[in-house]
């Protein structure tokens, strides 16, 4: 039996010619195919069978489509549907992906795009494919293992009581069983990827790749090739065929961090990449399909962006069906016990601690006062630097190196905006002066390696610009962050071991 006829698909539309079109277009795939021209006898269907697919139009003489979608849900139903619209019904598609649609196609529909979502869908069930590897030197992507415990890791690591998280949640739920793109937003550090990663782990899609690709990371000059790859000798120096982020997640999702950051000319190859469902690798003459679910996200405005004429209004509405809003972590400092609690058992199990660090009242205490700009990514860093630090069992405010409180500004020297040396910038003129380093070089590492985490931080993680800001080229500033041992992956700033190379590039 071939895989296709293991399938049974619904078709409901009360137009005969369309109906039989799109039954005998399945029935040539190899599909068992069941039709129905109304509600009453959709429903009827399905109290009879169970189906691998369901494909409904959205108009119907006793109904609309969003009535087989709320009945799918209300009786827990598990077959994934397909929503067939008007065209230019940009609203009543959009409806019917929040109502857990998994698709959506448009008239006149397409039937090589038809047969691909079709395809799409039985092929997600019962997947177990091995994700195809990501090759780390790639600029700004990265990709997730298979979820584990289930598909709820990412989902577990979202603590707190705070009613907006917990509406986060419940959207998390009840999107990962659609199709529908997601505009996930909040301010950096607040955990965007955490949920897009909760999202693809919950979804049909978990054992599928999850490509994550920071935006803002890759030079404008390679977004074509990096997004939809590339042929043999497109280039100089394109020595190999090499995919691109899309192939790359097949099957699987596509995140897009900080989707604001993308220029106009890919915005509009990106919206092309989604309405076609299909890319055009550089240097090839013909497209080719692809199967991703896209999820987004920003720290900006895009809907002032799109005012402003920074971001293509099209590709906007078609990114943001659903949105879901992370509260920054100074909205829900309830979170803070939890949040802490967390994250230091996993700081202590990654280090391989034999007990977790706990933190004292006072180092709580300011935790509670402190603005936390860099929300959940700060705390993060800020609790790695203590338990690598410490040294003892519990956690004082003093190993949190926080800045004095602001009643205290005024015993404090300004802070100095310019590059400088870390001691000079944070702490109080001393009375004294304070004592030689025994080892200059290490003194001076040390005092370099400060400031290139606090240029990463204030440029929220992007070499160039933190770079720039140091007058430093993107090579030098690389060189830089290698010989000191700092890195920068998902969870934040990350300090390692230094090495001594023979020379400074130019």
């Amino acid at each position: 039996m071939s895989t296709a006829s293991a399938h049974r698909l619904l078709v409901i539309d009360d137009e005969p010619d369309l109906r039989t079109l799109y039954e005998l277009t399945l029935l040539r795939e190899g599909y068992d195919v069941e039709t129905a021209d109304s509600v009453a006898q959709a429903l009827q269907h399905l109290a009879e069978q169970r189906y691998s697919a369901v494909i409904t139009d959205m108009r119907l003489p006793d109904g609309t489509g969003l009535d087989i979608l709320e009945h799918l849900e209300q009786t827990g139903r598990q077959e994934r549907a397909i929503v067939i619209t008007a065209y230019g019904s940009a609203e009543n598609a959009v409806s019917a992906l929040k109502a857990g649609a998994f698709d959506y196609l448009t008239k006149p529909v397409d039937l090589k795009q038809f047969r691909s979502v079709v395809a799409s869908i039985v092929g997600l069930q019962g997947a177990v494919s091995t994700p195809p590897p990501v090759s780390a030197s790639r600029p700004g992507a990265s990709q997730a293992a298979p979820a584990a415990n289930g598909g709820r890791s990412a989902l577990q690591r979202l603590i707190g009581v705070d009613r907006g998280l917990q509406q986060v949640r419940q959207l998390i739920d009840k999107v990962a069983r659609s199709m529908a793109p997601v505009l996930i937003s909040g301010e950096s550090g607040t955990g965007k990827e955490l949920v897009a990663r909760a999202i693809h782990d919950t979804s049909t899609r978990a054992a599928r790749p999850f490509i994550a690709v920071n935006c803002g990371a890759i030079p404008e000059h390679l977004l074509e090739a990096e997004f939809f790859g590339y042929r043999k000798g497109a280039f100089t120096g394109a020595s190999e065929d090499r995919e691109g982020f899309f192939q790359a997640a097949a099957g699987g999702t596509l995140f897009l961090d900080e989707l604001g950051d993308l220029p106009l000319a890919m915005q509009s190859k990106l919206l092309r990449a989604i309405q076609e469902r299909a890319v055009r690798p550089v240097g090839a003459t013909a497209e080719m399909p692809v199967d991703v679910r896209l999820l987004s996200a920003t720290h900006k405005d895009l809907a002032a962006e799109v005012q402003a004429g920074r971001f293509r209004q099209d590709l906007y509405y078609r990114l943001n069906v659903i949105q879901i809003r992370l509260p920054a972590l100074r909205e829900r400092r309830e979170d803070l016990p939890g949040l802490c609690a967390g994250l230091l058992e996993r700081l202590a199990r990654e280090a391989g601690l034999s007990a977790v660090p706990q933190l004292s009242e006072a180092a709580l205490r300011a935790l509670e006062v402190h603005p936390f700009p860099g929300n959940v990514r700060e705390l993060e860093n800020l609790l790695h630097r203590a338990t690598a630090l410490s040294g003892h069992a519990t956690i004082d405010a003093a190993d949190l190196g926080l800045d004095a409180p602001a009643t205290a500004a005024s015993s404090a020297a300004p802070t100095i905006t310019e590059p400088a040396p870390a001691s000079l910038a944070t702490a109080p003129v001393p009375a004294t002066p304070a004592a030689l380093p025994t080892d200059l070089a290490a003194h001076l590492d040390q005092v370099e390696r400060d400031i290139l985490v606090r240029a990463l931080e204030k440029h929220r993680l992007n070499r160039t610009a933190a770079g720039q800001s140091l007058g430093l080229s993107l090579r030098q500033m690389r060189y830089r962050m290698a010989r000191l041992g700092v890195q920068v992956n998902d969870h934040g700033i990350v300090l390692g071991e230094q090495f001594d190379p023979e020379h400074d590039p130019d």
